[in-house]
């Protein structure tokens, strides 16, 4: 059975619209190595809009899509509401130069779908950075040893995390949607099992796959031809 609006929305609530400023720093970094400036960045996912602190001076104009507008978004924010479920950005196809979504694709049944729509929403040559939480880190293997569950998708979790994905689901995925130039990275921060502590950066640096608590993916458009995604199904 579909989700109806009413429970996507409640599970948006649950998140407050916000993720860990490293997350933000790890995306401004990936895009501020990739994109020379100006044009439009479109966070999909947008919540409170936290990215936006981060990387207004590299941009000319901010578009935010989420299932609710969260309190702190900045009037500056071109806002547009969806299910993102279920629904269609209200965007024309190629209309950023760069796309993100910050810990959004968890929260989504069909991940598949979701990366699709992102591809269609960058112009050719523009770049689609998506984040997760990262299911290879120290502290999620030993709770998933512990509990039988992902750090980020115990029952405290649910409904709002519902797709746990891995860095090779993340690589397929992108090659599946055409991206080009595709690289995983992680955070560099991360919580010390058994305690409320993160590791010292420098450490956490060293080995960030196991001690990150979050991963992305940076991938290209291809700057020629057609949407590798036409032609296949958004749902």
């Amino acid at each position: 059975m579909t989700s109806s609006f009413a429970d996507v929305e409640t599970r948006a609530l649950q998140s407050m619209g916000i993720s860990g400023d490293p997350i933000y720093r790890a995306v401004a970094e990936a895009i501020l190595e990739r994109h020379s400036g100006g044009g439009v960045l479109i966070d999909v996912g947008c919540g409170a809009g936290k990215l936006w602190s981060h990387l207004r001076s590299r941009f000319d104009r901010y578009v935010g899509v989420d299932v609710v507008r969260y309190d702190g978004l900045s009037d500056e924010a071109e806002f547009h509401r969806i299910d993102l479920d279920t629904g269609r950005a209200p965007l024309p196809d190629a209309a950023g130069d760069v796309v993100v979504a910050v810990e959004t694709i968890e929260h989504l049944e069909n991940p598949r779908a979701f990366a699709r729509e992102l591809t269609r929403l960058v112009r050719p040559g523009g770049w689609v950075v998506v984040t997760t939480p990262n299911q290879l880190s120290l502290l999620s293997k030993l709770t998933l040893a512990l509990k039988n569950e992902f750090n980020a998708f115990q029952a405290g979790s649910y409904p709002a995390h519902l797709t746990a994905l891995l860095e090779t689901d993340l690589r397929r995925i992108g090659a599946e949607c055409g991206w080009v130039g595709a690289t995983v990275a992680y955070t560099g921060s991360g919580r010390i099992p058994g305690t409320a502590g993160h590791w010292p950066q420098w450490f956490s640096r060293l080995v960030p796959r196991a001690l990150s608590d979050n991963v992305l993916i940076v991938g290209q458009r291809p700057a020629d031809g057609p949407d590798p995604t036409a032609g296949r199904m958004g749902g």
